[in-house]
């Protein structure tokens, strides 16, 4: 069963790396930079700011937490552990793998990192700017999920690498979101969590 799954899982993805194009390697690899998304890191402190005022110091305490965990947590309680090659490091996949600017990163993919830490701060952030404003929910979560499948696309992840990611970095930023709205004293109802997490 578990050699079944590993062997759809590189089936989809030699799929997807497959999809290339010199257009798409480009907007790929800057979607999938940390420091592109300064600009937009910035304008969430200053939404929070604006709605939460001086209570944004304890949600940023609280992002800083969320983001420790979810990066400390995909690397030494999953890839140390599974020891799981990245695609661009397999040597059964050598000569398969797109990869762009010659860039393949460490020696282990499950989980991703990028899946894992953009979803959990799109997640933790819902129940305090989803509320505040229209559409922020799906266009958050679409931001996470493209860069999360920047990831297969560069050929550094495996698709079951960023779902297992995803589900890491959801799980991690609803729990610190609950804590925090308790350390904030915000009244929680079913309208501030995203429905998926709702019974």
């Amino acid at each position: 069963m578990i050699e079944r799954i590993k062997e759809l899982d590189r089936n989809l993805f030699l799929l997807i790396n497959g999809w290339n194009s010199p257009f798409w390697d480009t907007a790929m690899y800057w979607l999938s930079d940390r420091l592109i998304w300064i600009p937009l890191y910035l304008l969430l402190i200053y939404f929070l700011i604006r709605y939460y005022k001086k209570q944004t110091i304890i949600i940023l305490l609280f992002v800083a937490i969320l983001m420790f965990l979810s990066d400390q947590t995909s690397v030494n309680l999953f890839k140390n552990i599974f020891q799981r090659l990245r695609p661009c490091h397999e040597p059964s996949l050598a000569g398969l793998v797109h990869t762009v600017r010659d860039k393949c990163g460490g020696q282990y993919s499950f989980v991703s990192s990028h899946a894992t830490n953009h979803f959990a701060i799109s997640v933790f952030l819902i129940p305090f700017l989803g509320k505040k404003m229209k559409y922020f929910t799906p266009l958050i979560l679409l931001w996470a999920a493209i860069i999360s499948y920047s990831r297969i696309y560069l050929g550094v992840h495996y698709p079951g690498d960023v779902i297992g990611g995803t589900i890491l970095g959801s799980a991690l930023g609803l729990a610190i979101a609950i804590i925090c709205q308790y350390a904030l004293k915000i009244p929680k109802t079913k309208s501030q969590i995203p429905n998926k997490f709702q019974d």
